[in-house]
């Protein structure tokens, strides 16, 4: 009788759910923070403020997809859970605010937004996240807690002690799933895991596109500004068709469901944490070089704009592959060559900044030809 009980609970921790209203509407202070690191990089695009946002985005990434797992087996079906959710989602909305000036006067509100941010994932998972995700998170936690008394300790700190303390978060959120070997605990419902991810990226990439609004606002509609808007318009198109094209969301899914529990947690950390974290910086970094581009179309680049276009989509491809490796759900060598290439547009840029966007265009279109003619 108690392992039929167990196989039952298993089936019914198991049991898929749509993505929720209330998960899309939490997901709208996630496009607050996409847009606030995008501006903030293009304000700075030196090293420093490259590597700037780039730890904001990994602190930032770590919790949220923390709460992807926390609604992938914590249904937000109680008024309790909901209530909670939106004091999450407050902690992200004080993190986003801060984020501009999170590495000079902002820095404390930065790492007390965290903080709930923290307390209330760690709470809500234990509390309500079934017997093995529960137990896995009791384990996670500590460390989860003590990335966010890193970020905390940091907002008050200067800037270059700041900075060494939000690394020193990072590294400790990096390495706690392989310290911590329970995390294969964890359940995973994969239509749900996958719609979730999904929607981050679309998130992202409208971030794309309100950068090319945001680029072309107080310039004259004329022939070459919209020829600049479409083509990365064209761009963000293609990258969210390498994401989403030929089902491969559907493909992620069944790749999923194919694997055991332990397996399928841990595909679920590399395939949807590491390898999306390069996706979306690529999917920042590329909007960054968008709205630089929209108002000098027929001009050159800087060299950290030129960069940004054909770094960020190198960097969004690597994500791509790594993705697909890990699941095993499609060729990646062609990709691979994409990246390669796409970083090589940078003299291009240099010379002529709307001649960059449209080989970029013309890179993955080929791509994408050349995999469709491989398909059939």
């Amino acid at each position: 009788m108690s392992r039929v009980s167990a196989e039952t609970r298993e089936q019914v921790q198991e049991t898929e759910y749509r993505v929720s209203t209330l998960e899309l509407f939490f997901d709208l202070v996630f496009v607050f923070t996409i847009t606030q690191l995008t501006g903030t990089l293009a304000d700075d695009t030196s090293p420093v403020g490259f590597a700037q946002v780039v730890i904001m985005l990994f602190v930032i990434l770590w919790m949220y997809f923390g709460y992807v797992w926390l609604t992938n087996a914590v249904a937000p079906d109680t008024n309790v859970r909901r209530l909670l959710l939106m004091v999450g989602m407050g902690g992200f909305l004080v993190i986003a605010l801060a984020i501009p000036n999170a590495f000079d006067a902002a820095g404390p509100a930065f790492g007390i937004g965290y903080l709930i941010v923290n307390l209330v994932h760690s709470g809500l998972f234990i509390s309500a996240g079934g017997p093995g995700s529960a137990a896995a998170m009791a384990r996670l936690a500590p460390f989860n807690l003590g990335s966010a008394g890193l970020v905390l300790a940091g907002g008050f700190l200067p800037s270059t002690w700041r900075a060494a303390a939000w690394t020193a978060a990072v590294v400790l959120m990096v390495v706690s799933p392989y310290v911590n070997r329970r995390h294969g605990e964890f359940r995973i419902r994969p239509a749900h895991f996958v719609e979730r991810h999904g929607l981050v990226v679309i998130v992202a990439l409208g971030e794309s596109i309100i950068a090319i609004g945001i680029g072309a606002a107080g310039l004259p509609l004329n022939f070459q500004l919209v020829v600049a808007a479409l083509l990365g318009l064209a761009l963000v198109y293609q990258l969210w068709w390498c994401y989403f094209g030929r089902a491969q969301d559907t493909r992620a899914e069944h790749s999923l469901a194919a694997m055991s529990a332990p397996e399928r947690a841990r595909a679920a950390l590399s395939a949807f944490g590491w390898a999306h974290a390069p996706m979306l910086l690529g999917i920042v970094v590329v909007a960054v070089g968008v709205k630089k581009t929209i108002g000098h179309a027929t001009e050159h680049l800087h060299l950290s704009g030129a960069l940004a276009l054909g770094g960020g989509a190198a960097l969004f491809l690597i994500g791509h592959v790594i993705f697909r490796t890990r699941l095993r759900i499609g060729t990646v060598r062609w990709r691979a060559g994409a990246a390669a290439v796409s970083l090589a547009t940078v003299p291009i840029g240099l010379w002529l900044a709307i001649a960059q966007v449209a080989v970029l265009v013309l890179v993955f279109g080929a791509l994408l030809a050349v995999e469709d003619k491989l398909r059939a």
